[in-house]
């Protein structure tokens, strides 16, 4: 008789082990809050045009490549079609009035530095050099078996990665550029682990693509995928209960009453989400107390804009911008300074693209700036927090101008999101953008595992193993993995 497996929340880590698990003969329900499923897959079309909310670009995607391994054996390669960004400038680094370079592959990142830094040739060499073993000494990442399932060398979790940056050149420029994309991560110096800096950066500069036409084809191939092998997914189904015995989970429970059986259940919502759900005496009070209390990533405001037909000529890299003169600390900021920074990305909506459609620009913004309108609901919070907004929006689009002129008046329009639009959509504590926030000063108290104390009860999404969509995508491998095998699904993949 088949297992039945519930998943709670449709995010790219419950979407990817509803496939994997249908694809091995499991039964599979998926529930999903929302009307749109995806996570931080899901997009939204205004006046026709459609903006991304959090899966902007994605690297390894060249043939063999990490990601794109994944992509065939998920049959998402069909299905989604990208877009490369400029080889030679995949991200720019704006800070101090100059903008460097991030350039693809491991010679061209090390000449196109090394062409402003003449003197540290061989410090980036070296810089370039522990990111890739990084990522090659992790069996799930080269897909090689592992017995036990090892994730990291824990030196590489031990260590910072501001002290890395800082060793490997003494140039105070230098470090700061070698950092500067650290809002993909949302690094705090001294705190989060060299392993994040190296798996994000040896990721992105592999290749650097954008998806054509929005990332939400992602969420829409993989369910079409788990329908085809006789799986449900089912929008507007809100869990409000992880049902368990004496001994184990035996269902959930949805909002309008209905009770599901399931053998196995994945939770792909923020932990905090998922202790909310049980009331049982399985999972441990001094669990559910770390969990709580552990910190989480900062948030942001978003500004998502349309611009003026074929006025915009179309930015094929993406672009971080610093006020000041060090890229570290930018979430800790006064009224009066905000923002530090921004990200600035235009969204791809076709191949060979000469004029932009839409862009994203975003800025760290703390869950505190909006706690006063917690518990609202989206569109009717009221007029001062339209407000805010409008200000925020504003000062945001100024900031943007001084680096780009002329945008300003080719926009035709624009919206906005903030810390509580991303706690509503993804449900993850405070609006974090990249959930739990790993620190290398303490190591095991901020890593959450794929399992619990309920012993058919597991976790996926971005808090499990690391965020962003090869993270979230090995987390599923890792969840999975635990009824199937993990050597099992890597051998899978091999095979594809």
């Amino acid at each position: 008789m088949e297992k039945h497996v519930l998943i709670v929340g449709s995010g790219l880590g419950g979407l990817t082990c509803g496939y994997i698990l249908s694809k091995n003969g499991f039964r599979v329900s998926l529930f999903e809050k929302n009307v749109q499923p995806g996570g931080c897959l899901q997009t939204f079309v205004r006046h026709g045009v459609k903006f991304e909310t959090g899966m902007h670009y994605v690297g390894s995607m060249e043939e063999g490549q990490t990601l794109h391994r994944f992509f065939k054996y998920l049959s998402l390669l069909p299905d989604v079609e990208m877009s490369s960004l400029d080889k030679s400038a995949y991200d720019i680094i704006s800070l101090g009035g100059r903008r460097f370079a991030y350039a693809s592959g491991a010679e061209r990142f090390v000449d196109s530095l090394a062409s402003r830094f003449p003197n540290e040739r061989r410090n980036l060499e070296r810089y370039v050099g522990v990111i890739r073993s990084v990522a090659n000494d992790s069996p799930l990442y080269s897909l090689r078996h592992t017995h036990p399932v090892t994730l990291l060398n824990p030196e590489y979790i031990k260590q910072s990665a501001s002290s890395f940056v800082d060793s490997v050149t003494s140039d105070p420029l230098l470090r700061q550029v070698l950092a500067g994309n650290l809002p993909l991560y949302a690094g705090i110096r001294g705190k989060t682990p060299l392993y994040i800096h190296a798996l994000v950066n040896d990721f992105y500069n592999k290749s650097s693509y954008r998806i054509v036409g929005g990332s939400d084809v992602i969420a829409h191939s993989l369910i079409k995928s788990i329908r085809a092998a006789g799986g449900a997914v089912r929008t507007l189904s809100k869990v409000v209960k992880i049902d368990c015995d004496e001994k184990k989970a035996v269902g959930v429970t949805l909002e309008n009453g209905e009770e599901v059986r399931g053998d196995y259940i994945i939770s792909n919502i923020h932990p905090c989400r998922t202790i909310e759900l049980l009331d049982t005496r399985l999972i441990r009070k001094s669990y559910c107390e770390r969990i709580m209390n552990l910190r989480n990533t900062v948030s942001n405001f978003t500004v998502y804009i349309h611009f003026k037909k074929d006025t915009v000529p179309y930015l094929n890299s993406n672009f971080f911008h610093y006020n000041g003169a060090s890229v570290w600390g930018c979430e800790d900021y006064t009224e009066a300074d905000w923002p530090k920074s921004f990200l600035y990305m235009h969204h791809c909506s076709e191949h060979s693209q000469r004029y932009a459609v839409a862009a994203v620009l975003f800025a760290y913004m703390n869950f505190e700036d909006v706690a006063r309108w917690n518990g609202t609901r989206i569109g009717r919070r009221g007029e001062d927090y339209e407000v805010f907004k409008r200000q925020k929006a504003e000062r945001l689009l100024d900031e943007l101008e001084k680096q780009m002129p002329g945008t300003r008046a080719n926009i035709e329009r624009y919206y906005t999101s903030t810390p509580l639009t991303y706690l509503d959509y993804t449900g993850t504590e405070k609006g974090s953008m990249y959930g739990i926030f790993r620190d290398c000063t303490e190591p095991v108290q901020t890593v959450v595992s794929q399992r619990t104390k309920v012993s058919n009860l597991f976790q996926t999404g971005q808090n499990i193993n690391s965020h962003g969509i090869l993270g979230v995508i090995i987390g599923a491998i890792i969840a999975s993995g635990e009824l199937l095998g993990v050597n099992t699904i890597i051998e899978q993949i091999k095979r594809t």
